[in-house]
């Protein structure tokens, strides 16, 4: 996805999160534009559900930020985005995916250990409310639950 998804991506980012942690449309255009960037939306365009935006760089890749919006957890989303990010990036000539995780997000780390993800490390007072994220990598391709 381009630039010109900016809008749809923000409003998906909206409805996935809570205040404080969106990001506007302006991020997004920000961040589209950075070389090895790109984004994802499921299931498709015409029904999205969620959004996932990565970053390759050389050999790695970064999960900048996956959400899915509340009406459709539980649904495989997550899994289905986490599948079209990892093929994505390997396709950018990536072996390795990172990504941080809320420690007390128990949902999002199911489904990266689903998806064959290790913890790498800890951040501490990672996000705005103060909560710790886990750093955690997975080779590519994988196959997420």
């Amino acid at each position: 996805m381009g630039v010109a998804a900016s809008a749809l991506l923000a409003a998906l980012h909206e409805c996935c999160f809570p205040p404080g942690e969106r990001w506007a449309e302006a991020a997004m255009k920000e961040l589209l534009l950075m070389p090895g960037c790109f984004g994802v939306i499921g299931p498709d365009a015409d029904r999205p559900a969620g959004l996932a935006l990565t970053r390759v760089a050389a050999d790695e890749a970064e999960l900048l930020t996956i959400g899915v919006s509340p009406a459709h957890r539980r649904g495989g989303e997550g899994g289905r985005l986490l599948r079209a990010v990892g093929a994505e990036a390997a396709s950018r000539g990536a072996g390795r995916l990172f990504l941080e995780v809320a420690t007390g997000n128990a949902a999002a780390r199911a489904l990266y250990r689903r998806a064959g993800f290790e913890e790498a490390g800890l951040r501490r007072r990672y996000y705005p409310n103060g909560d710790d994220a886990l750093v955690l990598t997975a080779r590519l391709p994988f196959s997420a639950g």
